[in-house]
């Protein structure tokens, strides 16, 4: 007689890395939208996590987030990856006016026989934890401030001492929000070889 189980996919670190590393391309273009950092218009829609997800169509930006999620990846694999931090900046003064932070933590996972990291998850529970802090992201518009002037951003990266850092990536502050700075705590997702803590914090209203 056949039965039914629900089964739980085994997690390689290589396999929990690419779903962490696709996570933070979605994340990023989703923050990029919702903050109108990039024109409306230069997003398409893809369906991801059982969500309509925005991404980028400009070309510049995805060679650009291409670039940085191989390297990204890359760290991940060594596991000297800590985070990602995106910053937005205002264009006129420079000063820092939100800044979106992905901690990542190495889970205690089993160790196959070649020691690569095992974990054990469904598939299901974890794209029902990453849509959950997306639609955070998304929800995001509800609580922060309204960006009044032209701002851009940048992608920083955290990492051990020990990681290699390729010649065209540059040292950078921790660019924090100088005054008046307010978080909020988003989601947190776990691979059950990784884990992802959101937080966003941001410079409130002075009024």
């Amino acid at each position: 007689m056949a039965t039914a189980q629900a089964t739980k996919n085994n997690i390689t670190l290589k396999g929990s890395t690419a779903i962490v590393t696709e996570f933070f391309g979605y994340a990023v273009n989703s923050i990029l939208y919702q903050r109108g950092i990039y024109p409306p218009e230069s997003f398409e829609r893809k369906n991801k996590y059982g969500l309509g997800m925005l991404v980028t169509t400009d070309e510049q930006l995805k060679a650009y987030l291409v670039n940085v999620l191989q390297q990204i990846n890359d760290w991940m694999l060594q596991k000297t990856l800590q985070k990602l931090v995106l910053v937005v900046t205002a264009v006129g003064s420079h000063e820092v006016l939100e800044r979106w932070v992905f901690d990542i933590v190495n889970e205690d996972a089993n160790v196959d026989e070649r020691g690569d990291a095992v974990g054990e998850k469904s598939d299901k529970e974890i794209q029902t934890e990453i849509s959950a802090i997306i639609r955070q992201i998304t929800a995001s518009v509800t609580f922060l401030p309204l960006l009044e002037e032209q701002c851009t951003f940048d992608l920083l990266v955290y990492t051990n001492d020990d990681a290699e850092v390729p010649v065209q990536w540059e040292e950078s502050d921790a660019r924090y929000i100088t005054d008046n700075a307010e978080q909020v705590k988003l989601r947190s997702f776990s691979t059950s070889v990784h884990k992802v803590e959101g937080l966003v914090s941001y410079k409130a209203s002075e009024d």
